[in-house]
């Protein structure tokens, strides 16, 4: 089947307002496993930021319930962290800002789009779920994203994807599973964008940063 651009995004929210409505702002309620695992892809995407010692802005598309706002504050502590999210689950953004409600320099948003340019933006498991869209229709709608990331980001962006396997056969029909050549060369060859794959951290994924030079 395919939807329109409403549609799918509407399929989509609905999908995850029932996933929170059912676990809360747990791992679970936003379709990962666990909190380990969670933050594993955390640390993945956040190395577009490097050993920057510096304060930020970052752009977090498909924020869920925010569980990267306290991760980041651990991780990068004593800097000032100017944090976005986004997500196209109002449910989502609800849990958002009553877990965050006193977090400074943090908001959040209902939608597809990044409204401000950041110094980084990321993607964690927002191109996982398609449910009922080809995988041409899919494709389609990530290369869009990531443009869109690309020209909301000073310095870089990251996203993680499924891994296709050899085989298809064992893939749920649901969920997005790609091939890391082709993100690198999207982003290469049309973002203009230096590449870097991250591989094999113990799950059937990857993550790709890209770096805008200045």
């Amino acid at each position: 089947m395919i939807y329109s651009r409403r549609e799918s995004q509407a399929e989509v929210a609905r999908y995850y307002t029932e996933k929170i409505n059912r676990y809360g702002p747990t791992p679970l309620g936003v379709d990962w496993s666990c909190e380990p695992t969670q933050e594993l892809r955390f640390v993945q995407l956040l190395k577009v930021i490097g050993n920057l010692s510096a304060s930020f802005s970052i752009n977090d598309l498909g924020c869920g319930y925010g569980a990267l706002l306290p991760f980041l504050r651990r991780r990068f502590q004593g800097r000032d962290i100017n944090y976005v999210g986004v997500d196209l689950c109002e449910a989502m953004i609800r849990q958002a800002r009553t877990l965050w409600s006193d977090a400074t320099n943090a908001e959040f948003r209902v939608g597809d789009r990044l409204h401000r340019l950041a110094d980084y933006s990321i993607a964690s498991g927002t191109f996982n779920v398609k449910l009922d869209q080809t995988d041409v229709t899919w494709t389609r709608h990530v290369r869009t994203a990531l443009t869109h990331m690309r020209s909301m980001s000073r310095y870089g962006y990251a996203a993680n994807f499924l891994m296709q396997s050899e085989s298809a056969t064992d893939h749920p029909t649901e969920l997005y599973f790609t091939r890391p050549e082709v993100w690198m060369t999207f982003c290469t060859e049309e973002l203009q964008s230096s590449m870097t794959l991250i591989p094999n951290y113990g799950m059937r994924e990857f993550t790709v940063i890209g770096s805008i030079q200045p």
